[in-house]
């Protein structure tokens, strides 16, 4: 998995200028447009929110976890609605930002969450999150499923029969070269491949997040929390994340002096750090471009715990905590 230094590389050298652009309380995951663009990116993001609430309830005497909870925004959503929410989170920049704005954020592992760990909730929600739980190294291992599964029995641990797990994901795309034919070395060589071809991107990307491999679609996702949670939804936010990510750039792009200076600050690190310059300088936003070309897609997916299934005594496969 991406450990906490891969996250902090991520989100916390970038956080104080995203929170700048986006707000305290940025959302750093796919809004909701459903088609409408003529939508800001704040009112599309509360329609996210709205739906989850819709989807897995969220309201007063309801507790909700959120699994990589970000600068907290659905949290904050929880707590308006009169809920009790709780964030888990490995990157340091944003927990200091969430507990500066009073929520309950907790600096641990999704992946190792069971009802023993953090108590039982009525719902569940995960943005973003499953897109950093399997690693190049797990997926060339033949651990991924293995991974996933594991994941999907600890979120059953913490729900009630009937409770429900909202997971918003990335995944690979129709157009992504299917897994014999991506030259998995490239994708972390010193050496990029060529510039503007898939492979390119693709190498951005891993630069980008590090530690971080996606589902090959979203029938491994559904495959692999079948033992577990049972689907009940499922919708397409390709074009909407397209859209989502136009808005993210015009916003970091607009000038700031406080943006500029603390750009300036990173300036060592872009000496230092060839991966640092292939993943914020490259100007290119790969993952908007992979999306176009359908080699990323995004999938919205509810999922509820059916009766009858049981917590696991041992979980199929040992995580162990980031220290």
């Amino acid at each position: 998995m991406a450990d906490r230094s891969d996250l902090d590389f991520t989100y916390s050298l970038t956080d104080r200028v995203f929170r700048l652009s986006m707000g305290e309380l940025a959302d750093f995951s796919c809004a909701k447009y459903d088609g409408d663009f003529s939508l800001s990116l704040e009112e599309a993001q509360l329609r996210k929110h709205q739906y989850i609430g819709e989807q897995v309830g969220i309201g007063a005497g309801r507790r909700l976890l959120d699994l990589g909870c970000g600068w907290g925004p659905l949290l904050d959503y929880v707590r308006r609605q009169g809920g009790t929410g709780v964030g888990l989170t490995l990157s340091s920049a944003q927990l200091s930002s969430c507990r500066h704005h009073g929520l309950d954020v907790r600096m641990e592992d999704a992946r190792l969450v069971s009802r023993g760990s953090v108590g039982e909730f009525d719902a569940v929600a995960s943005l973003g999150a499953f897109e950093h739980f399997c690693s190049l190294g797990d997926y060339r291992a033949g651990l991924q499923e293995r991974v996933y599964r594991g994941f999907f029995a600890g979120v059953a641990d913490v729900l009630p029969e009937g409770g429900r797990l909202y997971l918003q994901t990335m995944v690979f795309g129709d157009n992504m070269p299917s897994p014999e034919r991506i030259d998995l070395d490239a994708l972390t060589a010193p050496a990029l491949p060529p510039r503007g071809s898939d492979a390119w991107l693709l190498a951005l990307l891993g630069r980008q997040f590090p530690g971080s491999w996606l589902p090959f679609g979203y029938e491994q996702v559904v495959r692999c929390a079948a033992p577990s949670l049972t689907l009940v939804s499922s919708s397409n936010g390709r074009l909407d994340y397209i859209e989502t990510i136009t808005q993210w750039n015009a916003r970091i792009g607009k000038p700031s002096l406080r943006k500029t200076a603390l750009k300036l600050m990173l300036v060592p690190r872009w000496l230092t750090s060839r991966d640092f310059r292939h993943a914020f300088t490259s100007g290119v936003s790969a993952n908007k471009v992979c999306f176009e070309r359908e080699l990323l897609d995004h999938w919205r997916l509810v999922f509820e715990k059916p009766s009858g299934v049981r917590a696991q005594a041992e979980p199929e496969y040992r995580f162990e905590p980031t220290e």
